[in-house]
Formats: structure tokens, C-alpha cells, sequence
């Protein structure tokens, strides 16, 4: 595969997509494309992108025309992720290397199915983002956020494909992290996701809500608890302890900035995933498994299914 990265391509324009933009339009300029089809292409080349309260004018190719990319970032939300499969086999040939940025522990399998592994570099991004009116903001990572990569059961620093990658961040904002255990760290990004991500969706608080309460604090280390178990019998050595990060208590994670916006979730991604894994290894996960129902009937709700006030 080529190791030398000229062009760049980014499938979904949402948060993800859009802190890619930011990081690297300046250093790729018409070398970066977004992967649009249709009304949602017109629409990105007429309005770009406001992120951080600027505008971003984009480069737009349709899949066919991005054919040949050097490197694809898949952006997407869950739901989309198989939808777009016949998209992002469009766009890859022999040389192209993807980079999911998704934040479950199965979409590299999923897009791999359909392009092959070899094409796969693993991956997983920390940051926060807020959707106020038209404009996406979110603060520059530092510390152990921003964007991790790796190559499952290799070295980092052993992979001249890493190395292409990091020369793409270089010089920009985005905090790189080359990952020696990547799937290790999929996976803690996973039980952070489920643990915190969703029962503060569920009661509609702040995650400091976590600190304040012994009984959500409860809730989320059962969460943790579940992940846990299947990742052990997947042999990761996921841990129970883990790192939050810093955040203030107001904070709302995706989840709920999704509900409140009455957007469906990406609960099949994290809940539902586990729940499956769970069964298909003999491993309950019943905090996860109401969890699951829980949030699937809030979205039913916020689309007026059972409204009757």
C-alpha cells in the first residue's frame, strides 16, 4: 500500500468529519475531499462548513470520484455505517488505506467484510463537541485526547503505514497518538462510552451527576462491569478502572446532546453491540440490556409514538 499520503478523503461531514476539516484544510487544501452523493453534496458545496463560528469551504467529490484516495476517514454515524459499505467500496482500491473513526468496537470489522483487513488501520478518537445553532465547536485536544492508531497485536513505530499517517497531523492541531495495544484502547473508549455516555442520557443530567450521586455512580460501574466481562472473554484485558478525563459538571455527551435534539441514537452501536456480543459468548449484560430499551423507547418518544400530553 502507498506510504506516502497526497490526498486525504472524509465519508460524513457531522462532529468527527468536521474536526478533520478544521485540523487539516489548511495543510491538504484541494487535496482533502468530502465524500458526498446528491442533495447532500450540492448542499455542502454551496454552504461548507461553520465550525467554531468559521466558515470552511470544502472540496466535494462524489465516491466514484474519490476513487483512489490515499487514505479515507469514515466519519459516519452507526446507523449510516452499513448503508454506506457499497459507498466506501467505491472509493478504495488497492493502495487506499481507512481509518474508522467510529466509536464502537466492531465498524473495522464491519467495513472489512466488504474491502478486506488489509486496508483496516485501527483507530479511535476522544474529543467533545457541541452542536450550537448552524456551527459545530469543540476545544483542540491535548493530553490523552485527540486521535489513536494502530495495528492490532504490532508495534507502532514497526508499521511505515503509522508513520505516513502521523506526517499527516503533523503541524496541525490535532494530538496524535501512535498506540502499541490499539484494540485495548478501542475497547476503553467503548466501556467509557457505555458507562458514562448512556445512563446520563437516560436521567438527562450533566456527567457531573456521577460525582454528586452514589446511585448513578452505581450504575455506571455496572455498566463498566458488563463491558468488562466481554471484553475479558475476547481476550482483552480491559480493566474495571478507567480514566474520565476532565470535564465540567454540565457536560453532555452525544447521547444526550442527541435526545435533547431529538435525534435518534447511536445506542445500537454501544448497548446493543455488547448485548449481541454478550449472547453470542454466554455472558448476561442486563444493566446494558435495559439500558438498550431504555433509550430505544426515549427515541419512540421523541418521535411522538407514545406523546400524549
Amino acid at each position: 500500500m502507498n506510504q506516502h499520503i497526497r490526498t486525504i478523503g472524509i465519508l460524513g461531514a457531522g462532529a468527527v468529519g468536521s474536526y478533520l476539516v478544521m485540523a487539516l484544510s489548511g495543510k491538504f487544501k484541494e487535496n482533502l475531499w468530502i465524500i458526498a452523493n446528491g442533495e447532500r453534496k450540492e448542499r455542502l458545496e454551496k454552504n461548507g462548513l461553520n465550525i467554531n463560528d468559521e466558515s470552511y469551504s470544502l472540496h466535494v467529490k462524489t465516491p466514484s470520484e474519490a476513487h483512489g484516495v490515499d487514505i479515507l476517514f469514515v466519519c459516519l454515524k452507526y446507523t449510516q455505517l452499513r448503508d454506506a459499505l457499497p459507498d466506501i467500496e467505491a472509493i478504495v482500491d488497492e493502495h487506499t488505506m481507512v481509518v474508522s473513526l467510529l466509536n464502537g468496537v466492531d465498524s473495522e470489522e464491519i467495513i472489512s467484510q466488504r474491502i478486506g483487513m488489509e486496508h483496516m488501520i485501527h483507530s479511535l478518537i476522544r474529543i467533545a463537541s457541541q452542536r450550537i445553532g448552524n456551527s459545530i465547536h469543540f476545544p483542540i485536544p491535548k493530553g490523552y485526547n485527540g486521535i489513536y492508531i494502530g495495528i492490532p497485536g504490532k508495534q507502532a513505530d514497526q508499521d511505515p503505514r503509522i508513520a505516513a499517517i502521523a506526517e499527516i497531523f503533523a503541524d496541525t492541531p490535532v494530538t496524535l497518538h501512535l498506540s502499541d495495544d490499539i484494540l485495548l484502547d478501542i475497547w476503553d473508549k467503548f466501556g467509557l462510552n457505555v458507562s458514562r455516555n448512556l445512563p446520563q442520557a437516560i436521567l438527562g443530567v450533566g456527567i457531573g451527576a456521577y460525582d454528586d450521586s452514589t446511585y448513578v455512580d452505581a450504575i455506571m460501574r455496572q455498566m463498566r462491569h458488563e463491558v468488562v466481562l466481554v471484553a475479558n472473554a475476547k481476550g482483552i484485558p480491559l480493566k474495571e478502572e478507567f480514566k474520565a478525563g476532565k470535564w465540567l459538571p454540565s457536560q453532555r455527551y452525544s447521547t444526550l446532546q442527541d435526545l435533547d435534539a431529538h435525534r435518534h441514537t447511536e445506542i445500537d452501536m454501544f448497548s446493543g453491540a455488547l448485548v449481541r456480543m454478550g449472547k453470542e459468548l454466554g455472558i448476561e449484560c442486563p444493566y446494558n440490556e435495559m439500558t438498550y430499551n431504555l433509550i430505544k423507547a426515549l427515541e419512540e418518544k421523541n418521535d411522538g409514538k407514545f406523546d400524549y400530553e
